[in-house]
């Protein structure tokens, strides 16, 4: 389940770069239609860590997953905005084996992703904006997919790459205030086969609200912000497909809560959140998730 949710927590995640020759507060795991100014270069880089050990299954599964998306967004014109994607990961899995207690994983750049946005509509008035972004991306197969160790060829979902290229839709729209922020974001996954194997399909509905925590009252000469984030991240994965037959043991619902805080300047932002699952329906024997931690920063240029 990892590669499915890595990949669309991540595609959420580089899209939150926003506003022109300043740094605004934004979503920390999901969408922003803020547009990034013309010709302007955002930087991002994230740490993200999980740990899913909820097994319930006889294997004891216990998964450890560090992920560092290196991010670059370009404001090629007003309207549009193009980003690319390179991660860097670690992967790591003990779990019973016939053997006895075994450790299985990988390291390594995964698959790149390279995403547009266009600013559809906009509506700019004093102290607020409201915008509609729709972009399209496509995941490219640029990870190892095909890493063995001494117990054979790693499963796919231990991966570093899944191999395949996958199409991605998504629409996203944001109401900004002086005080506040709220960004209502919708995208789809399209997983094709490769390698005999193919990820469930996924789609996830994201809100964030940002406010502002301190200073309370805007005023001359403050020369940073802090602000409060509370996220919803509903996400949704197809079964797997192993040669055609589907997998009953993956996919499923997941529903995170994700508080956090932003420090904002003029030209970078430290944020971190928890992600914390509330609901995992989940299909059969897939594994839960524990936790993931998201820290980072944005520095505009």
């Amino acid at each position: 389940m990892w590669s499915n949710r890595y990949t669309m927590v991540l595609v959420g995640a580089i899209l939150v770069a926003t506003g022109a020759p300043h740094s605004e507060a934004a979503p920390i795991t999901s969408n922003t239609a803020l547009a990034v100014g013309e010709g302007e270069f955002i930087l991002r880089e994230q740490v993200v860590v999980r740990r899913s050990s909820d097994d319930p299954s006889p294997m004891g599964r216990d998964l450890r997953v560090l992920s560092v998306p290196s991010t670059l967004v370009y404001g090629a014109t007003r309207n549009i905005t193009l980003f690319g994607i390179v991660p860097y990961l670690d992967k790591t899995m003990d779990l019973n084996t016939t053997a006895g207690r075994s450790r299985r994983g990988d390291s390594g750049l995964g698959d790149v992703t390279f995403l547009s946005r266009y600013t559809l509509y906009s509506d700019d008035r004093l102290g607020q904006t409201r915008r509609l972004a729709p972009f399209v991306g496509l995941k490219l197969p640029t990870g190892d997919d095909d890493e063995t160790d001494s117990l054979g060829r790693l499963p796919q979902t231990l991966q570093l790459g899944t191999g395949s290229w996958d199409p991605i839709l998504g629409t996203v729209f944001t109401w900004q205030t002086f005080d506040w922020e709220f960004d209502l974001a919708g995208q789809y996954l399209f997983r094709t086969p490769a390698n005999n194997f193919e990820f469930g399909d996924q789609a996830r509905l994201d809100l964030s609200f940002q406010y502002r925590l301190w200073p309370p009252t805007l005023g001359s000469g403050v020369p940073a912000f802090v602000y409060g984030v509370l996220e919803s991240n509903l996400l949704y994965a197809g079964k797997n497909e192993e040669g055609g037959i589907s997998n009953p043991d993956s996919g499923g619902t997941t529903w995170f809560l994700t508080p956090g805080l932003q420090l904002v300047t003029k030209r970078v932002i430290l944020e971190g959140a928890v992600q914390v699952p509330v609901v995992q329906n989940l299909n059969g024997l897939a594994l839960k998730n524990d936790y993931i931690v998201t820290g980072g920063f944005r520095v505009n240029f």
